[in-house]
């Protein structure tokens, strides 16, 4: 399993361009595809079903080796991924928390497969993603410039169902999920994806640049 985890210090050491990726590729002779994301998703009533404890733990009791995958502890859609239940459809504020302190427990017990921190430059997401990558397309859209989602279909909807959008009804029996909270100074409009592999997705989301208040009231002051 691959190790995700930096420490903030050594990020910001590292070469944050998004060219930096595709060197890191060449030097590692890994297959890296950049991924397109979409920004203007209409599609209505997407995940307004929510998916409660107990259909989960009715979904895994079913013994379907790719849901534990995909939904297994440690999986990036998993919803027992930060420690207790929550909703994946949901958005989720990741960047809000350290992965330290959320991921401690699989961590500990060697199960983590996900990873995120901020630099100076960037917002930064990596997963693995077992059991997805190689035979799904892995759409990845920004809602209204707030809500990045990571999602996918494992299944098709019965012939007489086919004309609703999966995502409007109960979702996790077709595919998965994330929606994550985008932080304030987050520029969605430069938001990179990369699969390396087939396996490890990355998400990089550029900072917004500082610029210099030069006001008589406020000489010399940052903003963002």
């Amino acid at each position: 399993m691959p190790n995700f985890h930096k420490t903030l210090s050594q990020e910001d050491s590292e070469d944050h361009s998004f060219s930096s990726f595709f060197w890191f590729c060449s030097l590692s002779m890994t297959s890296c595809l950049k991924l397109e994301v979409q920004v203007e998703d209409q599609t209505p009533h997407k995940w307004c079903i929510s998916l409660s404890e107990e259909e989960f733990k009715r979904l895994l009791s079913q013994g379907n080796p790719t849901v534990h995958k995909v939904f297994g502890e440690g999986s990036l859609f998993s919803p027992l991924l930060f420690g207790k239940f929550f909703d994946p459809s949901d958005a989720f504020p990741l960047w809000d928390f350290e992965s330290d302190s959320l991921l401690s427990n699989l961590r500990n017990s060697g199960k983590s497969s996900v990873d995120w921190f901020q630099t100076n430059q960037a917002y930064v997401l990596k997963a693995e993603l077992p059991g997805i990558g190689k035979t799904n397309n892995i759409p990845i859209h920004v809602e209204k410039g707030k809500i990045v989602e990571i999602f996918g279909q494992l299944k098709l909807l019965q012939r007489e169902s086919q004309k609703k959008d999966w995502r409007s009804c109960n979702w996790w029996e077709y595919g998965y999920v994330r929606r994550l909270e985008l932080p304030e100074y987050a520029d969605c409009r430069r938001i990179e994806t990369y699969l390396s592999n087939d396996v490890v997705l990355e998400i990089r989301i550029p900072r917004k640049p500082l610029h210099i208040d030069t006001s008589a009231d406020g000489v010399g002051k940052k903003s963002e």
